[in-house]
């Protein structure tokens, strides 16, 4: 026995995500089925329907950041029931039993961690060798991958929590930004909006980097304390050694020296937006001011909750704009255009109609 799901995907890097039927395995004892009220649009589900980082198998359905309302547990589920709020990010498996698995670190699963879409399905139950995601009315997701949304937060705004939100979160708090510090959030798009308000909760004095002015009265909006003209030579001279930590979220590659060289000794800059090779890197301004330049995942499941109660404890949502599953192809279009503030979230309810 299966589930009948309706949703939408797309059958080549051509195609327009259209209406589709699938199937969702039966609830094991340890699944929870989740009726998704809302899913957020990620730049990277725009990258796997376009094939663009070449590993996509189709039929497609994408989405992974998934707010919904518990339909039914299996008999070993403990942490939930029927009716609770609850949402799934960008994993739904892992090995469970490697060192970052026992850590709480799924993203760093040293056998793989499945994705919630496009993963190879280990658990099956269906005839679909592939994993789907959350542009569809249900999904049966493993208890330990699933997280709980705090009631007080817009469900449409959290949805980009599951992606966005912790992929600016984990870094912030594992390079223990907090009062005190001054910290950079470089571009301002779906991730630094997100980068900008959690620093701001945090505690931390925010400046927004960014190569418009425009954006940054926006960012002021959102948080920043001040805002830095990277085109602007004298100002970026004039902050040079002043930062304690960067959260770069460009999402293309970069020529990063100039960023590098706003840090303090010992301060890192931390990749999250950039999937593809950065355009310059020099050893220089890390060697002399003994700086350095990690990267960062998303986050595990138990840093995953631990962002979201923060969200509910300072009520923290993305800016989006809500759409139905019709204009999911115009949305597509106009991410990638960037205009959009800062995410796009898909009622699903449209789907019925």
């Amino acid at each position: 026995m299966t589930i009948a799901v309706q949703g939408y995907a797309t059958h080549s890097p051509t195609d327009e995500l259209a209406p589709f039927t699938f199937e969702r395995r039966d609830p094991r004892p340890q699944d929870v089925v989740i009726d998704i009220l809302y899913c957020g649009i990620c730049h990277s589900d725009i990258h796997f329907a376009r094939n663009e980082w070449g590993w996509t198998q189709y039929p497609f359905v994408p989405g992974h950041e998934i707010v919904g309302r518990v339909a039914a547990v299996g008999k070993e589920v403990s942490k939930y029931k029927a009716g609770d709020l609850v949402g799934v990010g960008c994993l739904v498996d892992s090995c469970r039993h490697c060192t970052s698995c026992s850590d709480g670190l799924e993203q760093y699963c040293e056998n793989g961690f499945t994705g919630t879409y496009g993963g190879e399905d280990k658990i099956g139950g269906t005839p679909h060798k592939m994993t789907f995601g959350g542009y569809s009315d249900k999904i049966t997701v493993d208890e330990r991958f699933v997280l709980r949304i705090p009631n007080n937060l817009d469900l449409a705004a959290a949805a980009p929590l599951l992606c966005a939100g912790i992929t600016t979160y984990s870094p912030l708090r594992h390079w223990k930004v907090g009062p005190g510090q001054k910290v950079g959030v470089i571009g301002l798009g779906g991730l630094g909006h997100m980068g900008v308000k959690f620093a701001h909760a945090m505690g931390a004095h925010v400046v927004m980097i960014t190569t418009s002015p425009k954006k940054g009265e926006d960012a002021r909006k959102l948080g920043a304390d001040e805002v830095l003209l990277s085109k602007d030579a004298a100002a970026m001279e004039a902050a040079q050694n002043s930062f304690d930590f960067l959260l770069n979220t460009i999402p293309v590659g970069h020529d990063v020296d100039p960023y590098m060289a706003l840090l303090k000794r010992d301060a890192t800059m931390v990749i999250v937006g950039a999937v593809e090779p950065l355009t310059n890197v020099s050893g220089i301004p890390l060697i002399f001011q003994r700086r350095s330049m990690a990267g960062s995942l998303i986050g595990g499941l138990p840093e995953t909750q631990e962002m979201l109660d923060f969200c509910g404890e300072h009520n923290i949502t993305c800016d989006i704009e809500t759409i139905t599953i019709k204009d999911v192809n115009a949305a597509y279009d106009r991410t990638v255009k960037g205009d959009v503030k800062y995410r796009f979230v898909i009622d699903m309810a449209s789907l019925k109609a």
